[in-house]
């Protein structure tokens, strides 16, 4: 304790001898818990996404009935295998196929030449062709220069002397050419199955590369059983 000092004032002297309360202490903080690491993912790859693809896919075409073939091969059920992926089509096994689908290109709006048709009358008209040439053809103004008639022919028969036939008159620069067809009167079904057949030959294939148009007969030369072909030169 300081000594008083005699003749001084000294007022804090005494705080040397009071007790100051005990400060209280704050009870430790707690540490925050420890995140807990996540859980190891379990042992073994997810299955790959391909798989799950087909899995789902397969699902969901349970039950699905496939299309059936399209008989002219124009239309295939999905999508090509990578087997025939850019691989040539099959050529048709002969100018009759090839020209019975062609007609029905030309039924659909597809095909090339412009052919009209009823019961009686055909007429057809090559692409680019001027239309003049076919109202001729039809008045009768092109004078016939050879004919071939196909009575008594099966339809093969006559699809090959068609052919012969309209090389040579090419051949010989002959220009306007009459087939005779007949009106069916002989046939099982009673109907000009080889009418139809020209219909189509003079479109397609090795014939139809040669004729510029054709349409049925005035009655002098054969009416409707008889038809005008003009080929190119």
């Amino acid at each position: 304790m300081a000594k008083k000092t005699k003749g001084f004032n000294t007022p804090f002297d005494k705080l040397a001898t009071v007790k100051l309360p005990a400060a209280k202490e704050e009870p430790p903080k707690s540490k925050p818990a420890a995140k807990s690491a996540p859980a190891p993912m379990p042992h073994g790859a997810p299955p790959p996404i391909a798989e799950a693809e087909e899995q789902v896919f397969a699902d969901e075409m349970r039950g699905v009935a496939p299309l059936d073939p399209d008989p002219r091969g124009r239309v295939l059920g999905g999508a090509a295998p990578s087997s025939t992926v850019g691989a040539a089509r099959p050529r048709r096994v002969d100018d009759e196929s090839e020209a019975y689908a062609a007609l029905a290109d030309l039924v659909e709006g597809h095909g090339a030449f412009d052919i009209s048709a009823t019961d009686e009358y055909i007429e057809g008209l090559g692409p680019g062709i001027d239309k003049r040439l076919l109202k001729k053809l039809r008045a009768g103004d092109y004078a016939v220069q050879a004919h071939l008639d196909l009575h008594g022919l099966t339809s093969e028969e006559a699809r090959v002397e068609v052919e012969k036939f309209l090389i040579a008159a090419r051949k010989d620069g002959r220009r306007t050419v009459l087939i005779i067809h007949g009106r069916g009167h002989g046939s099982k079904e009673g109907i000009p199955v080889l009418k139809e057949r020209l219909k189509v030959w003079l479109t397609r294939g090795r014939i139809g590369q040669g004729v510029l148009a054709f349409c049925t007969a005035r009655p002098t030369d054969g009416g409707a059983g008889a038809v005008y072909v003009l080929l190119r030169k």
